[in-house]
């Protein structure tokens, strides 16, 4: 993602563009793969040394909250982010704790078909996402 790009992300959460949200996003798309708190964090530090920790897990928070990011969260409560915004469901490896994203449209549409036939009483359906654990074949602990 270009530096044009992270701005026009920005201006449709409603944000204003900082250097500081922008070396975030940065760090987004250059890990990849859903990193963590920890990872953007340490992503950011190499060439941004004076921004603060709070700052960057404040700044990731705002962008959920705006809808721009997504939390996923591991079976061994590791809290990643995603930035991909098209529908998608997530694999997750038990042994190596990576996440790669899983598009399937008829999986979504059944999904949103079931929960809109049946419903949950008391309980309003604002979006699904299925992470389906277990392992990669090629296992090589990435």
């Amino acid at each position: 993602m270009n530096q044009e790009e992270a701005r026009e992300w920005l201006a449709k959460g409603g944000l204003r563009v900082t250097p500081q949200r922008l070396a975030v996003i940065e760090a987004l798309f250059a890990l990849r793969n859903h990193p963590t708190a920890e990872q953007v964090t340490a992503y950011v530090h190499r060439a941004n040394p004076n921004i603060a920790t709070g700052t960057i897990y404040n700044i990731l928070e705002t962008l959920v909250e705006k809808g721009i990011l997504t939390k996923v969260k591991t079976s061994q409560d590791a809290m990643r982010y995603d930035a991909v915004p098209e529908k998608h469901h997530h694999l997750y490896c038990s042994v190596s704790n990576r996440i790669e994203d899983y598009y399937d449209e008829g999986l979504t549409g059944l999904l949103a078909d079931y929960f809109r036939d049946h419903g949950i009483p008391g309980f309003t359906v604002e979006d699904i996402t299925l992470q389906i654990n277990g392992r990669f074949q090629n296992q090589n602990n990435e």
